[in-house]
């Protein structure tokens, strides 16, 4: 069988990436329209990020890099009816474990919230409604993750493009429950969670049909002895934590900043959102088409395909993430202005999201970058690994946490704030928030070294030709881009004051602007297409 063209397949899972994105944005700014930025919107956040983020670690993370690598050597070695049988005894498996985890979400509501969002206990209304909204929002872990086993097998086969475009659903649905739904119920945040249950519903009933054209729709069925089943979940365990490192230390973030300054989660969600547009269409992209081709390559035993495509990835992902950190950082201002300042969302909670996406966004290359590495230990089967460079990166995010906090207490607490105690001066100082965007960006960069030492240590790459070459490229492009962009900026010195066109106008500009002379230059300076064919 013809190996699969890995440019061409990024290209197919981010351009439905990036569909969905854009709707994502959309969602944003009609959430950000419609309920602004305060109590009822962070217990919103709150109650979406606690199953969203068990969905990135038991479906997106440790699931599906123990998953897929079992999954292709099943595909390439074993028969039909084996594949079917994993699949089978793998949905059953994850799908009575989840289905137990969600009815104990459900239940303990209350006691979850009182566990990740503890800053909300003394505060009964916000309380309350956080406890109400997880109630409709952790059935969502159940449906999405039996999805992403759906997206996995499809990705197995080099079908990416729905699993691409299902997130749509999501920020449809959402999209819909705040313009359409809120205004008639009682409570309107209310609406976002009702949204979120029937997008998980829909989400998992749109892969149905293409498991079915692969003959691989079967009932699912118990399958704890099988196998398969007890290899997926032996090398599952260790990525609880290695897989999943930024999104413990998203929950973490979010545990700390029930503390803060009412308006905080909300801000750090709106930097996440921004942030997650790059990474996902192009680092989640690339790790998800380089899982089943590292994956591959090291079933057949085949070292130096595997090399190839690992050093393909790498600058791949440099080429666009770097360029891609340094406009968030420089655009932060304008491209929240533009997107969010409208409404409910005022210019002082666009000041404060601009602080925590312009941090956040500096760990961009090491968050995309860690895509491309983990895959390099997962596709051969080595879990253990990563599970000790995530587990450093992550307590060193909570160190930084609190040194980053701290600094940013000092720096900018008034006389008056000096004679409250420590969570007094927590909840009433403004922008504290991005010291926990420091802290991830930083911890992003200490997992990406740390798994960059073992892989090197394994021996199973080794740099290809043409790396001096291609980052002196990189660099001069991207002094052109931020030359272009300074330029830019200096011309509208107060961009909260545009009008809305007129934002969009000038933002469009100068992205556009930026980008040619990036292209330029990188051209100019000898790079060609041919550089980005993969092996």
């Amino acid at each position: 069988m013809k190996a699969p063209n890995m440019l061409r397949s990024v290209l197919t899972f981010s351009g439905g990436t990036f569909v969905s994105r854009i709707l994502g944005l959309f969602r944003e700014m009609a959430i950000a329209w419609t309920f602004g930025a305060n109590a009822s919107t962070d217990a919103f956040w709150v109650a979406f990020r606690i199953p969203n983020f068990m969905r990135r670690l038991f479906a997106e993370g440790s699931f599906s890099v123990a998953f897929v690598p079992v999954l292709t050597e099943y595909k390439e070695k074993k028969t039909q009816e084996e594949l079917r049988e994993l699949v089978s005894r793998t949905a059953g498996t994850l799908g009575a474990i989840l289905l137990v985890v969600t009815a104990l979400g459900v239940i303990g509501a209350a006691w979850v919230t009182r566990g990740f969002a503890p800053g909300s206990i003394d505060e009964p209304v916000k309380f309350a409604l956080t406890t109400d909204l997880l109630r409709l929002t952790f059935p969502f872990l159940f449906f999405v993750s039996m999805t992403a086993l759906a997206g996995g097998v499809l990705n197995s086969f080099n079908k990416f493009a729905l699993p691409a475009l299902t997130p749509v659903v999501l920020n449809v649905c959402m999209i819909a429950g705040a313009l359409w739904l809120s205004p008639m119920l009682d409570v309107p945040i209310m609406a976002l969670g009702w949204a979120i249950l029937v997008a998980g519903i829909l989400q998992l009933l749109i892969q149905l049909p293409a498991l079915r054209n692969l003959d691989l729709l079967t009932l699912p069925r118990w399958g704890w002895n099988h196998p398969g089943v007890r290899k997926i979940l032996r090398l599952m365990v260790p990525t609880l934590f290695g897989s999943s490192v930024a999104q413990i230390n998203l929950l973490l973030d979010t545990l700390i900043a029930s503390f803060l300054i009412a308006g905080s989660q909300t801000w750090l969600s709106q930097s996440d959102r921004l942030l997650e547009f790059p990474l996902g269409i192009f680092g989640v992209a690339l790790g998800t088409v380089i899982l089943p081709t590292l994956s591959r390559h090291h079933v057949s035993t085949d070292r130096e395909g595997f090399t190839k495509a690992l050093d393909w990835g790498l600058r791949t992902t440099l080429l666009i993430a770097v360029p891609a950190m340094l406009a968030l950082v420089v655009l932060a201002k304008p491209i929240l202005a533009t997107l969010f300042q409208h409404g409910e969302f005022t210019a002082h909670d666009v000041e404060m999201a601009s602080m925590s996406l312009a941090a956040l966004a500096l760990g961009l290359p090491a968050f995309a970058l860690v895509k491309v590495v983990a895959p390099a230990f997962y596709a051969r089967q080595d879990t253990k690994t990563p599970v000790r460079a995530g587990i450093i990166a992550m307590v060193a995010s909570m160190v930084l946490n609190a040194v980053f906090i701290g600094i940013l207490m000092l720096a900018w607490n008034s006389p008056i704030d000096a004679e409250a105690g420590l969570w007094a001066r927590l909840s009433t100082t403004p922008g504290l928030h991005m010291g926990l965007a420091l802290a991830s960006a930083c911890a992003s960069y200490l997992n990406l070294a740390l798994l960059w030492r073992y892989l090197r240590r394994d021996g199973v790459y080794h740099a290809q030709p043409g790396w001096t070459a291609h980052l002196l490229r990189l660099a001069l492009a991207c002094i052109a881009m931020l030359a272009v962009l300074w330029s830019g900026l200096s011309l509208v010195p107060d961009w909260g004051d545009l009008a809305a066109m007129a934002r969009v106008y000038h933002l469009g500009a100068l992205i556009a602007a930026g980008g040619a002379a990036f292209v330029v230059v990188l051209f100019g300076s000898g790079f060609r297409l041919r550089n980005l064919r993969a092996p």
